[in-house]
């Protein structure tokens, strides 16, 4: 019987270590952020078109529509002409700063480590997908392009002023997760999220349009503010374990679970009210009603979910409920 040769046996395989799980409150952020979770394959052009995130571009359109609805009622009673490119570059300027800001969050987010710990989609940064610098280029080339645009309105109108206000916008939407104290890891993402997408917003579009804001304006912005704190509500709540670990403080995650479903039905319904106070002054807005068929099912999934999926589908039908929302109030006051 041949005795086996030693030299031609294979030596066993070494035991590979596990990876250890970190949070945000602990180690390097960068470290953290430098072991991603793998990804398969090359990037491709899905990848990026996930990371422009674009559920959340309804609530971009929503204020301008609505806006530009209720300049045009203004413009009307100032016997003032509809001016369609004026809209067209509101709404490029919106389109750009949510685009951007969801690539500047991904890119924010990843190098802190956060997005290791998050059960929704894979981010390009957090992934290891693309280098972090390419995603922030692209973040800033949609800041950029919101940026031009603005720029075109304010030559356009003569408004210098508003010059200010794009720059605070812009800035806002960059230091929502990043710089070293962002203000969404402090609770403050719906309050920004209100101001910025909701009444900025819907007022500057009107402005634009009329010169002037009024109050349907300044209500139909509040409205549309409070679903994109319901859409953000949404989102915290899905991962509000994965941010408490990360040390994300994130309103979700300073008031609870309970207390987060309540408010998400809050920021949901509330908005309707202003719908009924100015159905009675134009009576095709009662029709706006309708977009209840979304968020009504949005507040009971919400309500009684038990899994991440659920929450994404309320997320969506939040989206929905804000675009009905902004388009159907603006076209109910344009018309």
């Amino acid at each position: 019987m041949a005795r086996p040769n030693p030299r031609r046996m294979t030596p066993p395989a070494k035991p590979v270590a596990s990876p250890r799980r970190t949070n945000g409150r602990s180690g390097n952020p960068a470290r953290a952020a430098a072991t991603p979770v793998a990804h398969q394959g090359p990037v491709t052009w899905r990848d990026w078109v996930a990371g422009a995130r674009l559920r959340t571009l309804p609530l971009a359109m929503s204020p301008v529509a609505l806006g530009t609805g209720a300049g045009v009622v203004a413009a009307d009673f100032l016997d003032e002409p509809f001016h369609p490119w004026r809209f067209v570059l509101a709404l490029v300027v919106a389109l750009a700063l949510q685009i951007g800001v969801n690539y500047a969050n991904d890119y924010s987010d990843g190098i802190r480590g956060t997005d290791a710990h998050r059960v929704g989609p894979a981010r390009l940064t957090g992934s290891g997908l693309v280098p972090p610098k390419r995603v922030l280029a692209v973040a800033l080339t949609f800041f950029a392009i919101a940026a031009v645009a603005g720029l075109a309105l304010v030559v356009i109108t003569q408004q210098w002023w508003l010059l200010a206000v794009g720059a605070l916008a812009i800035v806002a939407a960059w230091f929502y997760t990043g710089g070293k104290r962002p203000y969404g890891y402090y609770g403050l993402g719906e309050l920004f999220v209100f101001v910025f997408f909701g009444i900025v917003a819907t007022a500057g579009s009107a402005y634009v349009q009329a010169l002037t804001v009024n109050l349907e304006a300044w209500t139909g912005g509040a409205g549309v503010g409070l679903l994109a704190c319901a859409v953000l509500m949404a989102n915290n709540l899905r991962d509000i374990d994965q941010d408490r670990a990360a040390g994300k403080r994130t309103l979700s995650v300073l008031v609870g679970a309970l207390w987060s479903r309540i408010l998400f039905a809050v920021f949901m319904l509330l908005p309707f009210a202003v719908v009924v106070f100015w159905a009675f002054l134009y009576p095709p807005a009662w029709l706006v009603l309708f977009a209840l068929l979304a968020a009504v099912p949005a507040c009971i999934i919400v309500g009684w979910s038990r899994t991440p999926r659920e929450l994404i589908t309320a997320l969506q039908l939040a989206s929905l409920t804000s675009l009905a929302y902004g388009v159907g109030l603006g076209l109910v006051f344009a018309f």
